[in-house]
């Protein structure tokens, strides 16, 4: 009888717990997101707003950029009215991308994050468009470029034609981008997809630093990298995620991601279910 008291008293007052493993390449800004969604959502339970599921108006971190790289692992367990989200910052340099692994088989959810400053220009005279080949087709790239290859008429007539653009695939589509690290965040963001133990559960994909003079928009983002790379051989298994603007230095845009977040573990729950704490 003792026992099975205990049994109901603890899962009166236990509450659900979802792992979110929280990756990018090294500098990417995930140790100072961490600082800051420490500070807006580690708070006394009187000051969380249970209707909105957030802090309400909670100051920003004014020293999340006083950070140092990761090395090994940052954990942080964060207390919402009806669940834990315990997010798992794992270090993003070469060397340490290869333990990520053992972390997929518990997590329920993956923050991938991304140095939208870091990721290179655009070519000004270029803009990448996704246009479908055929109805239910696969897509292609192609670079819309502002100069013509029309012969102008006053033009020599045995001049040989120009031949029109050829089409890119996402595969090239990195040739639109004259420096950065975009390839080198692409395989990894592949490699993260294409593991098996990934396969089904909400991926999202915050393009950070948005803040800064340099960064590439978020819609440049998401259309020539983020799409691609989820609509490939290695992101077909992956059905569920988004891609949000942040700012970890500013705080803008990081309640947003933990409410997607939070919204989208217990969506996913039945194939990922918690752990009761």
């Amino acid at each position: 009888m003792y026992h099975l008291f205990r049994s109901l008293y603890l899962h009166a007052t236990s509450k659900e717990e979802y792992s979110v493993l929280l990756l990018g390449l090294d500098n990417a800004g995930k140790t100072t997101l961490m600082t800051q969604i420490r500070a807006l959502y580690n708070t006394t339970s009187s000051s969380v707003d249970p209707a909105a599921g957030s802090t309400g108006d909670l100051p920003a971190s004014s020293t999340a950029g006083d950070t140092v790289p990761t090395v090994g692992q940052n954990v942080a367990t964060i207390d919402l009215p009806n669940m834990y989200l315990k997010i798992w910052d794992v270090g993003g340099q070469m060397t340490l991308r290869r333990l990520w692994t053992s972390y997929y088989k518990s997590c329920h959810a993956i923050v991938f994050v991304v140095d939208s400053s870091d990721l290179g220009q655009l070519e000004k005279e270029a803009d990448a468009l996704l246009t479908p080949q055929t109805p239910g087709g696969p897509r292609q790239w192609h670079a819309r470029r502002k100069s013509s290859y029309a012969i102008p008429p006053e033009a020599d007539a045995e001049t040989p034609e120009k031949p029109p653009p050829t089409p890119i695939t996402p595969s090239i589509v990195s040739s639109s981008f004259e420096r950065g690290r975009f390839d080198e965040c692409r395989a990894v963001l592949e490699n993260v997809l294409g593991h098996e133990d990934t396969s089904g559960i909400p991926v999202l994909v915050l393009a950070n630093k948005q803040d800064r003079e340099d960064a590439v928009e978020v819609v440049r983002i998401k259309e020539g990298f983020v799409r691609p790379v989820f609509e490939g051989e290695k992101g077909e298994m992956i059905r569920d995620s988004r891609v949000l603007p942040v700012s970890a230095l500013k705080a803008t845009g990081v309640k947003e991601a933990v409410e997607w977040i939070r919204s989208r573990v217990v969506w996913n729950k039945t194939s990922r279910p918690p752990v009761m704490r």
